[in-house]
């Protein structure tokens, strides 16, 4: 089974984890690397493992989507084209299961129907190569950093929708919502204040740690998602032209 999705004082801990020769050594939390391309996956590898994580990397889907059952990884990161399984597919087992975990995609450039596609089934970030391996690292920290934050003082509550920062718990109408990890600080975010529009920019800024505007769908796609999720309680207004808010 994946990893469960953790909350409050029971998140994945940071400390003793399995290195990629299988010996424990201190780490910042285990990744696990699904890429087919040798000189890729090394690459990822020693920079992260740089960073102070352990690291264990797959080059085909089923072992990767094996290996990410058995060591619960605090993230990892998805080739999309793969043999045995591709990435996509494993994504959405993932998801059917487990919707905390991180998921970074790493996609051809011109792949942008499969970055879309992996965003839609809950992944909270995407690389399209080449790309900067320290850009990876950089990515992860700010993923992990966002989990590992302070939590708020107090739940929030717009009209039916509430969220406890504290329990990473959101509810809708008195019914529980699953959302990944992004999609729950992304509505944190615009539920910190009703009324304020918020652009895109400022949210990649705050919640992926970024302001590159080129990434602004990638916003679009995480609010299309954070709507059909909360269906009619949903109170996220677009300000077209602008970004987006939440009623007051």
């Amino acid at each position: 089974m994946f990893g469960q999705r953790k909350t409050g004082a029971q998140a994945q801990p940071v400390g003793l984890c399995y290195r990629e020769n299988g010996a424990m050594g201190e780490s910042k939390g285990l990744i696990v690397i699904v890429e087919d391309e040798r000189a890729i996956a090394d690459l990822q590898r020693l920079y992260l493992s740089e960073a102070g994580f352990g690291v264990h990397v797959e080059r085909d889907g089923l072992a990767g989507l094996a290996s990410i059952r058995r060591l619960h990884p605090v993230a990892v990161v998805l080739d999309v084209g793969l043999p045995g399984l591709d990435g996509i597919e494993i994504c959405r087992q993932m998801r059917a299961v487990d919707d905390w975990t991180p998921v970074i995609f790493v996609t051809a450039r011109d792949d942008e129907v499969h970055r879309i596609l992996g965003l839609e089934l809950g992944a909270d970030d995407y690389l399209t190569k080449p790309f900067s391996p320290r850009e990876l690292v950089v990515r992860i920290k700010t993923i992990l950093r966002r989990h590992a934050g302070t939590p708020l003082a107090a739940p929030l509550a717009v009209g039916t929708v509430t969220l406890d920062a504290a329990r990473r718990r959101v509810e809708a109408s008195g019914r529980p919502v699953e959302l990944t990890s992004t999609e729950f600080d992304l509505l944190a975010k615009l539920m910190s204040s009703p009324g304020q529009v918020f652009t895109r920019e400022q949210l990649l800024s705050s919640v992926w740690g970024q302001a590159d505007y080129g990434l602004g769908r990638t916003v679009d796609v995480h609010v299309a998602q954070l709507r059909a999720k909360l269906g009619a309680a949903s109170l996220i207004r677009t300000s077209r032209g602008v970004g987006y808010s939440v009623a007051e």
